[in-house]
């Protein structure tokens, strides 16, 4: 008897009970499914990696009824978000507003590896540069030596 099909079908029944509770969800079925699409755009500030949608942490339940609420409450869905960002921050976003501040944070790593190749290219050019020794400064590193070998 095999009992893979009625196990996956019993995880997917499962998950889907788990996914959210019937009595948090709006009544209005395009109002959910707003909420839902800004569910996926938020970041779950516990696990960082993952969208309130997706996460079991009690912060991100409690923003999904934030959001629930605000939708609701008939605010648009850039409201939501403006709220969202002067709450907790432009990090709540999984695709923050382009500002100066987050394009500095993006090309930081680029600007330090231009700023590492131009450092070795000047080390470089001041290395090729430095002129060869004379006979006389030869002469006077081997008498150097031979006095440290003693």
């Amino acid at each position: 008897m095999n009992l893979a099909r009625p196990a996956a079908i019993l995880a997917a029944i499962l998950c889907l009970a788990a996914s959210s509770d019937p009595d948090e969800r709006l009544t209005d079925s395009r109002q959910e499914a707003r909420a839902r699409a800004l569910f996926q755009e938020t970041r779950c500030l516990v696990c960082q990696g993952q969208s309130i949608d997706d996460s079991d942490a009690d912060l991100a339940h409690d923003l999904r009824q934030i959001i629930r609420r605000q939708v609701a409450a008939g605010q648009t869905d850039g409201q939501v978000r403006a709220f969202l960002v002067s709450r907790y921050g432009d990090f709540v976003l999984f695709r923050p507003p382009l500002s100066i501040a987050n394009a500095l944070l993006w090309s930081s790593p680029f600007l330090v590896g231009v700023l590492g190749l131009a450092l070795l290219a000047f080390r470089a050019r001041r290395r090729a540069g430095s002129p060869a020794l004379s006979p006389q400064e030869r002469a006077r590193i081997d008498v150097l030596r031979q006095d440290d070998e003693l």
